[in-house]
């Protein structure tokens, strides 16, 4: 097994044990509000919980390494936060029974790496905040990052439907899981049986003629949806193209649905000036949708270069679609001048 591939394994069996700590928690929302007396605790505790057993995970399968995670055990630290201390344990002791305290903290605190190494991993250990706490759609997205490019991702989609056609404002029971690797190909697999054989994917281009879908989170913060519905309305008037309802949900789990098929594009254009993407919110998705045969780019068609520390700092926002539509899409946002 190569280096890679048994990086991704360990990856594997890292986000999905991460999966099934925060569907957990999820399930039960409201008896962890009760507990802390807080209505965003359950995001926080999943949040510490899938960051503490992926760096476990990670260290049982690989020994030493540097991971560059969104959280750090400041808070749990706290006297005041001590009951979401206590329930974050709680969570993490159902797959690892007699972990104390101090060992939480100390696994939390594996993610306070640094960028100025040839190669680390990334993780974001809930991504889609309000998706998560709508019983909704989130991802725990973890990549391994050399000499600024993702070459390992693994992402764990706890309520993503492998059905199609099934709703994505209803949690699936099982979820899914995508895994890729740098010229290797991109995989899916269900983020809760560990023996499932995953299937390799491959991503088909956008014809002529085809309605456009577009991802569009739930929450319009996210992205500028006035701005993106501009660039379609610009492709119709001026490519002949045909636009079709967007696809809604949250999280990273938009670059699983365009590898997948499932929609046409990800956009996620700059909602204000100055913003910065962080590393971990794309390293993963990134590779998984370049993998099924989707372009990834920033809205300049520039590659995302993630050697500039924990910030995309070189890169102004994202686009993901296959090739042809990628290329209609960039030149559409540079036509209308966004974010210049």
């Amino acid at each position: 097994m190569s280096d890679h591939a048994a990086m991704m394994e360990a990856a594997r069996r890292a986000v999905m044990a991460a999966s099934g700590v925060c569907r957990q928690v999820q399930g039960a929302l409201d008896q962890v509000r009760s507990i802390t007396k807080d209505d965003k605790s359950p995001v926080t505790v999943a949040d510490f919980a899938s960051q503490a057993i992926v760096a476990l995970e990670l260290r049982d399968c690989l020994g030493e390494f540097t991971m560059v995670a969104e959280e750090s055990s400041a808070f749990l630290r706290q006297d005041e936060h001590r009951l979401h201390l206590e329930a974050t344990l709680a969570a993490v002791q159902e797959i690892r029974p007699g972990l104390t305290a101090d060992a939480l903290l100390e696994a939390i605190d594996m993610g306070t790496g640094d960028t100025h190494h040839a190669g680390f991993w990334t993780l974001d250990p809930i991504d889609g905040t309000k998706g998560f706490l709508r019983n909704q759609q989130y991802a725990i997205a973890l990549a391994f990052v050399e000499d600024g490019t993702p070459t390992v991702g693994v992402m764990g989609c706890p309520n993503l439907p492998r059905d199609m056609s099934e709703p994505l404002d209803v949690p699936d029971p099982k979820g899914c899981l995508y895994m890729a690797m740098r010229g290797a190909g991109v995989w899916e697999a269900s983020s809760s049986d560990i023996d499932e054989t995953p299937i390799h994917l491959t991503r088909l281009d956008h014809e002529r003629g085809e309605e456009i879908s577009v991802c569009a989170s739930v929450e319009n913060a996210h992205t500028d949806l006035g701005v993106v519905g501009k660039v379609l309305v610009y492709l119709g008037d001026n490519n002949g193209e045909a636009v079709g309802e967007p696809v809604r949900l949250d999280s990273q789990c938009k670059y699983a649905v365009v590898a997948r098929g499932q929609a046409d594009a990800y956009l996620r254009l700059p909602t204000r000036p100055g913003y910065v993407e962080r590393i971990w919110d794309h390293a993963a998705g990134a590779l998984i949708a370049s993998e099924s045969g989707a372009a990834v780019s920033d809205i300049f068609g520039h590659d995302l270069d993630f050697s500039h520390g924990r910030g995309l700092e070189k890169n102004k926002g994202v686009v993901s679609a296959p090739p042809r539509l990628h290329g209609l899409l960039i030149g559409a946002i540079d036509a209308l001048g966004i974010g210049r």
